[in-house]
């Protein structure tokens, strides 16, 4: 779906851990210093170590005086409609109409009944939801409630007090149905990364926008927010690099998805700094000098031609698959044609040691550009789909260490992406990427580094130094296996060890040190060469 105009806001998702209050409500406050439009807060009842989400965003109100409020989103099957009303509209009135509210049909079904609550099937839990809405929103109107459905009743309800202002309804939704409602009844959606990753988001937002159309509303006036993760710094990936990629890749969102609310999970004050003061003016920015330039090239042109709401300009076009890593140089055009520049390497490591020494390695004989730019940007592109996979790794763990997933949350989240196989656990995802980055090595050191060796005797060195650090890729990569069969293994509970976590992520480094290291060097050495002599 093409950009639907809609007011760009940015806002944080701090964890509500009980055992971090001053850090949690210091973040806050610089949100709010930092000029941020909202804080929403997850909510889960049966979570020991979080905060209830609504006496926590009670305090948050009366803490703060513009930044907006919203559970993301409130867990409905142990909220009761009419309570989760009065609430809302309480907080509403206490905060001069701050509060928006969000809304889950459920999810962690183990975890709702443990707590009281029932377990619906996926039916019913949509079922449940819409009769939800509705009975929120009238009880919103104010006067005698009379209210009777599948799931919820009110009979006779004084219903009050009314809110500050018409609270916006947020719905979470990924499946067909839950979609459907929400293009019929919510005032935005709200998906989140790992859920729906931005390929994912096109099609999703068309079942939304369908809905819509067909319940008489324009897809506009349900707001799109889009609940995000991400790191500043170098690497390949979505939300991976600079604050100017991050903005680059945002803007892209918005002018060609509709995305237009950025909530950023985080609970570091100076990462909540940088997405305020540089990622959010800047994805501003370029939004609006193509919203600007859209607007302009639809008055100039000609009566009957054609001004495509897809074109996105040059600096925002770059999707999560295109743009380049950060870190490293555009590709370019020189005299010998369309010249590929290799990823370069920060030098930043992770670990207090590498298993290999990086200076001695051997450097190719220089070489200019030749006719097959295109191989040696395949080697870059494969390069980058491994990049962007271990982030990916990099991310699930890094929730689960932060307490936003048990290893058991994190597997579900990891068998919603759509690259992965149904029924995958976090261990057999992580295993088979260690398969896709060794049937890599594999198919370099039988067929394209032989193919190098005849066509440029040179380059022998540098392939034999290429060779051997497969090989000990290979090692790291069976460390990594074993320690998240370890996790895997020991997560009986849904709460893996310190002890554990920490293991896995020692070896995640080693991983993440080495593969994007060797990486780079293979770029560095091989782009001239494949661009010379091609594959055949």
């Amino acid at each position: 779906m093409p950009d639907l105009d809609q007011q760009l806001e940015f806002g944080i998702f701090p964890t509500p851990a009980a055992d971090r209050i001053p850090e949690l409500l210091g973040l806050v406050q610089v949100a709010e210093v930092e000029g941020l439009d909202l804080v929403s807060v997850q909510d889960h009842p049966y979570q020991d170590g979080f905060l209830d989400t609504w006496t926590l965003l009670s305090v948050l109100g009366a803490r703060t005086t513009t930044i907006r409020l919203a559970p993301n989103v409130a867990s409905l099957p142990l909220r009761p409609p009419v309570l989760l009303a009065k609430a809302a509209a309480s907080l509403d009135l206490l905060t001069d109409g701050r509060v928006e509210l969000g809304l889950g049909a459920g999810a962690f079904w183990d975890g709702i009944v443990a707590a009281g609550g029932p377990r619906r099937s996926p039916g019913e839990a949509v079922d449940a939801l819409a009769e939800a809405v509705e009975l929120i929103r009238a009880f919103w109107a104010g006067g005698t409630l009379r209210f009777r459905g599948e799931h919820y009743r009110a009979q006779g309800l004084h219903a009050g007090p009314a809110p500050a202002h018409d609270i916006p309804i947020w719905l979470g939704a990924y499946k067909p149905r839950m979609l459907r409602l929400t293009g019929r009844v919510a005032d935005a959606w709200v998906p989140s990364m790992g859920y729906a990753d931005p390929p994912d988001l096109p099609a999703l937002a068309e079942v939304v926008d369908e809905a819509a159309l067909a319940a008489g509303r324009p897809p506009g006036s349900v707001r799109r927010i889009y609940n995000i993760n991400g790191r500043f710094g170098t690497g390949g990936g979505f939300l991976r690099g600079t604050p100017a990629q991050w903005a680059e890749q945002l803007a892209e969102l918005t002018l060609t998805v509709g995305m237009s609310s950025y909530v950023l999970g985080t609970d570091d004050a100076d990462v909540v700094r940088r997405f305020a003061a540089e990622v959010a003016p800047a994805t501003r920015e370029l939004v609006e000098a193509e919203r600007a330039r859209r607007a302009t090239t639809s008055q100039e042109a000609p009566t009957g031609a054609a001004t495509t709401s897809q074109e996105v300009p040059t600096e925002a076009a770059t999707t999560s698959q295109e743009a380049p890593a950060p870190g490293r140089a555009d590709a370019t055009r020189g005299s010998g044609g369309h010249t590929v520049e290799p990823t370069p390497d920060d030098g930043h490591r992770l670990s207090p040691a590498m298993p290999w020494d990086e200076p001695s390695r051997p450097v190719a004989p220089d070489g200019s550009p030749g006719p097959y730019p295109e191989q040696a940007q395949h080697l870059k592109d494969i390069h980058d789909g491994l990049r962007g996979e271990l982030a990916q790794v990099r991310d699930v763990l890094d929730q689960v260490r932060r307490g936003h997933l048990t290893v058991g949350a994190a597997r579900s989240v990891v068998n919603t992406m759509t690259m992965r196989q149904n029924n995958w656990t976090l261990g057999a995802y992580c295993e088979s990427y260690c398969r896709i980055v060794t049937g890599h090595h594999t198919l370099e050191d039988r067929s394209v580094f032989p193919h190098l060796r005849r066509v440029e005797p040179g380059l022998g060195a540098v392939l034999d130094r290429l060779e051997e650090e497969h090989v000990v890729i290979h090692d790291v990569l069976e460390q990594f296996d074993r320690a998240l069969v370890r996790l895997v293994a020991e997560d009986g509970s849904g709460h893996a060890g310190a002890e554990v976590l920490e293991g896995v992520q020692r070896s995640l480094d080693l991983l993440t040190d080495t593969l994007l290291s060797h990486l780079a060097y293979e770029e560095r050495e091989l782009v001239g060469p494949l661009s010379r002599h091609g594959l055949s």
